[in-house]
């Protein structure tokens, strides 16, 4: 299980705020929710995306093309993937580690 932070960044809105695309990518994401293949959260900043690795290389395809969908020209793209191989690792199972070590 591998966990992504994402960040999908249209170029060359009308006005300053993306809040209309960041809907759109959230709505893509609650149908890969509903099929069972990733978990996510949104943040004020970013999207946490959990799931098995080639899925989450199809989600986040996914959610790059739909400020295309809606037609920007251009889209940047911030991934960093947490992939931990020698245990299974959640969102919720690192948040609880945290805690833990702040009594």
């Amino acid at each position: 299980m591998a966990i992504a932070d994402v960040t999908v960044i249209p170029i060359g809105t009308e006005t300053a705020s993306v809040s209309q695309y960041v809907a759109a990518v959230q709505k893509i994401l609650k149908g890969y929710e509903a099929e069972g293949k990733i978990k996510f959260q949104l943040t004020p900043m970013n999207t946490l995306i959990e799931g098995e690795l080639p899925d989450l290389f199809e989600v986040i395809q996914a959610i790059h093309e739909s400020p295309f969908e809606k037609g920007i020209q251009r889209v940047a793209t911030n991934i960093r993937i947490d992939d931990r191989r020698d245990k299974k690792s959640t969102m919720e199972s690192k948040l609880k580690s945290v805690n833990a070590h702040q009594g």
